[in-house]
């Protein structure tokens, strides 16, 4: 594997720090700028917005830029972001400088996957994308613990400080290491060729079938806490050491989805779907005593993330002619199974269903997501059958046709 996926790596691991640490630094941000956690928390959705909207805007904006030039420059409006958030002096700026470093997130996995794909042999193409994201997972294992202990020790202007470093050395990385080669040239289908992939049904079925598998993870993990306390009777102290176990899942299971998928993308894919809804729908026997609960959260990661690069590869593939703004709004498509997922989980606990019916409720979207899954191989074989026969006809063969019996 090209020594430059280590420079897209560095790059998603200071992403994943940033998206996820301030779910830990919401009662310090509360404390210093005077407002109450549920405020703090538009913070989150601040961040959420930001890679919503500027995913498919700057994949847009920027498809006639070589994709090296595309990458630096947006892990410099990253970096831009997460120091203005250190430096924010009252709530609003902060929701500003959030959404502002939510911009570049979707937008630098889009591109950055298929640069990643570039480097490699076909065969090669799923492992060099969980590779990048390899820095996401291991941000939830490292850079949010660290990030948290860092803020709340040294404040939590400290923590975006921080993150601007990694986002420095990410800048650094990517000069160094991209190559300037034709792969890394400004692509030639420009924002029209773009957006004409956007047209194409195969790639909303892919986007969507990352809507409704995402969510079924966000739809429990959003409320994997009060699971852990009230159900399995973790205290409150020993949460972030089981989130710990959830990245160290999730990175396995973005490792091996990123083997499989090489091999049999949509086994890979029709596979990681099948063992999520089951680690939900085992969710409410698994969170009776501890061990099994540290268990299912570690599981939870795996299965999820199994299927992070059977789906990109899906709508990169289905948007071949310009894969840039397709991937891009893959991410836009997580963010919003972020927040719908974790809406139709707290409908669950709302109806008063109990405390793991957010797993339940993420078991049903899971068995969606294999659904749309599924209607989109359905697609995809009607598509492919009359071109076969178009080949034959063209290559001069002719079907041949049933002999008549006689009677």
């Amino acid at each position: 594997m090209p020594l430059a996926l280590l420079a897209l790596a560095v790059g998603a691991f200071g992403i994943g720090t940033t998206e996820f640490v301030m779910m830990g630094l919401l009662p310090e941000v509360a404390n210093d700028l005077h407002i109450s956690i549920p405020t703090a928390g538009h913070l989150v959705s601040a961040y959420a917005l930001g890679v919503v909207i500027g995913a498919p805007l700057l994949a847009a904006l920027t498809a006639r830029m070589p994709r090296r030039t595309v990458l630096i420059g947006l892990m410099a409006l990253f970096v831009a972001g997460n120091a203005l958030s250190a430096l924010a002096p009252d709530y609003h700026w902060l929701m500003a400088a959030r959404f502002l470093s939510g911009l570049p997130h979707g937008a630098f996995f889009g591109v950055g996957a298929v640069v990643a794909t570039s480097m490699v042999a076909p065969e090669r193409k799923a492992r060099s994308v969980s590779l990048m994201f390899l820095g996401l997972t291991v941000a939830n294992i490292a850079g949010v613990p660290v990030g948290t202990l860092l803020g709340q020790h040294l404040g939590w202007r400290a923590t975006f400080l921080g993150v601007s470093v990694i986002g420095l050395a990410a800048i650094v990385s990517l000069a160094l290491l991209i190559p300037r080669g034709a792969a890394h040239a400004a692509p030639a289908a420009g924002l029209r060729g773009e957006l004409a992939a956007l047209r194409s049904v195969p790639v909303w079925l892919a986007l969507g079938t990352t809507v409704a598998g995402f969510g079924a993870l966000f739809a429990a993990y959003s409320y994997i806490t009060p699971m852990l306390t009230d159900s399995a009777g973790y205290a409150d102290a020993s949460v972030t050491l089981l989130l710990a176990l959830f990245g160290v899942g999730a990175t396995i299971g973005n490792l091996l989805g990123g083997r499989l998928a090489d091999h049999a993308m949509r086994r890979t894919l029709f596979g990681g779907l099948l063992s999520l809804a089951a680690v939900l729908a085992l969710f409410p026997l698994l969170m009776s005593t501890a061990w099994s609960a540290a268990l299912a959260v570690m599981l939870l990661g795996m299965a999820a993330f199994v299927t992070g690069s059977p789906l990109n590869l899906m709508v990169m593939e289905k948007a071949s002619s310009a894969p840039s703004l397709a991937s891009s709004a893959n991410q836009a498509a997580f963010n919003l199974a972020n927040a719908g997922g974790a809406w139709i989980g707290g409908l669950a606990l709302a109806a008063g269903f109990g405390v793991t019916s957010p797993a339940l409720a993420g078991a049903a979207l899971a068995v969606l997501g294999l659904g749309v899954a599924g209607t989109a191989y359905a697609v995809d074989r009607r598509r492919v059958a009359p071109r076969t026969v178009r080949e034959h006809l063209v290559a001069g063969h002719v079907p041949q046709q049933p002999e008549t019996v006689q009677h």
